[in-house]
Parts: C-alpha cells; sequence; structure tokens
C-alpha cells in the first residue's frame, strides 16, 4: 500500500542520511528534507525520506491506528522487502 510510517532513528549517517528502526527493522532513509534530526526521534517515513517529525505519543498513536485499522503488518512486510532489496 505504501503508507508514510512513522519510525525511530537509531543512527544519524552521512550524507543526509540516517537509519531508522520498527518492529526490528532497520532501513536507511534520506533527512535532506528535515532540519535538526537527532537519534531517538521519531520521524514520518515515505519512499525512503523522513518527511516529518513527531512527538513520541504522536508516533505510538498512529502506529496503534494503523495497526486497528490492519494496515501496519501490510507495512511492515513492505519495509522489511525494501530492505531486503537494498542488501540484495
Amino acid at each position: 500500500m505504501c503508507l508514510a510510517i512513522p519510525a525511530r532513528v537509531v543512527s544519524i549517517d552521512s550524507d543526509d542520511m540516517a537509519t531508522v528502526a520498527l518492529e526490528g527493522i532497520r532501513k536507511p532513509v534520506s533527512t535532506a528534507l528535515l532540519d535538526d534530526v537527532t537519534v531517538g526521534d521519531y520521524v514520518l517515513v515515505h519512499v525512503g525520506y523522513a518527511l516529518h517529525k513527531l512527538s513520541v505519543e504522536e508516533a505510538e498513536r498512529t502506529l496503534q491506528l494503523m495497526a486497528e485499522a490492519g494496515v501496519l503488518a501490510e507495512e511492515l512486510e513492505e519495509m522489511a522487502g525494501e530492505t531486503a532489496e537494498a542488501g540484495t
């Protein structure tokens, strides 16, 4: 479905890149569209870009709503597949 999904920044990498994690899945994303991204921030991720910073509460609520709507598992599966493809 390719919805934007909240994920936590676990490392800041070079060239406007960071690594985010959600449910054990790690993915590199571009942070070029945001200012002042730090480890521990939650960001809204879509097609490899961090689009917006979120509070912890907003991220948790969004993930909860996505789970209740039945789309979180699908998005996590897609995110994991993209990460696996990038590694090959």
